[in-house]
């Protein structure tokens, strides 16, 4: 991995748990729960937190930007969405989550200088990032900018994990994987472990036929790890990943982004040390 690579990957470990918190904090699902969404589990909240920039979009859509859970998963939970809630109104409570959220999590430091210095860096990073063919990032990229400095971190990492996450998407499209063939290559790598990847709702049938179609290109042994091809394939998808999530960063120089890598990190071990996310996710941080 080049070293321009390397810090981009960076960025992306510090910021991702800050954009995380949406789905697990307290403050979150008393929100969700004003708004009359179920908060036994954080799916109900989850689809409407994250959809709701593309306004109310129907299954389909939402099943093609989010491209790895199951299409009936989706439709278990979209469009009724908004029949709960309208995206305006879901929109307004998840800038009073997100508020509340890290004014808990952070204490004094989420009205302190140094967050706002980070966030005005990363702010222009997710502002510089080109669009063209990023849905997700797009449509939170089009939202107003809060006024409050810490929500203007979160949301400019949301933005900047969203184009991410676009990237990823074409990428893994270019490699011939679907949806349920990624995570399935993702856990053969060892990204996590396959009950993890259970969340996102495709069946045993699904899964073992996306494993036949792997194993028959040669990606997968029978067993379900990654064959020397799977790995690498999966090292390429990686890698586009990270040559596509490069642009925005390039707006800092050489000294901000050393900048704001200091003033993430001790945000990056509160949120880390808060209890409030999963030790092992989907996304592999860490692990690939």
């Amino acid at each position: 991995m080049s070293e321009e690579l390397g810090r981009v990957r960076q960025m992306w470990h510090l910021l991702e748990p800050l954009h995380a918190v949406l789905y697990y904090a307290p403050e979150v699902f008393e929100e969700a729960a004003a708004l009359g969404y179920r908060t036994d589990e954080r799916w109900p909240s989850y689809f409407a937190w994250r959809a709701a920039p593309l306004g109310a979009a129907g299954a389909e859509r939402v099943v093609d930007t989010f491209y790895s859970f199951s299409p009936d998963k989706v439709r278990e939970h979209v469009p009724a969405a908004w029949s709960v809630a309208s995206p305006d109104a879901v929109l307004a409570a998840r800038t009073r989550a997100v508020d509340r959220a890290y004014r808990a999590l952070f204490g004094e430091q989420a009205t302190g200088p140094e967050i706002a210095e980070a966030a005005a860096l990363a702010r222009r990073a997710a502002q510089s990032a080109d669009m063209t063919g990023r849905p997700l990032a797009g449509a939170n990229a089009a939202l107003p900018w809060p006024d409050e400095p810490h929500v203007v971190l979160w949301h400019a990492a949301t933005v900047l994990r969203e184009h991410r996450g676009d990237g990823h998407v074409a990428a893994l499209a270019e490699a011939g994987l679907d949806p349920v063939e990624s995570l399935v290559s993702f856990a053969g790598i060892g990204a996590a472990r396959p009950e993890v990847f259970e969340s996102r709702g495709w069946s045993d049938e699904e899964w073992n036929a996306a494993r036949g179609r792997l194993v028959k290109r040669g990606l997968l042994e029978e067993d379900g790890t990654a064959t020397e091809a799977g790995r690498a394939l999966r090292a390429e998808v990686e890698r586009r990943t990270d040559e596509q999530a490069t642009a925005p960063w390039r707006v800092l120089g050489t000294t901000e982004r050393e900048r704001l890598v200091e003033l993430l990190g001790p945000l990056w071990v509160a949120a880390i040390g808060s209890g409030l996310l999963p030790s092992e996710t989907t996304l592999g941080i860490g692990k690939v």
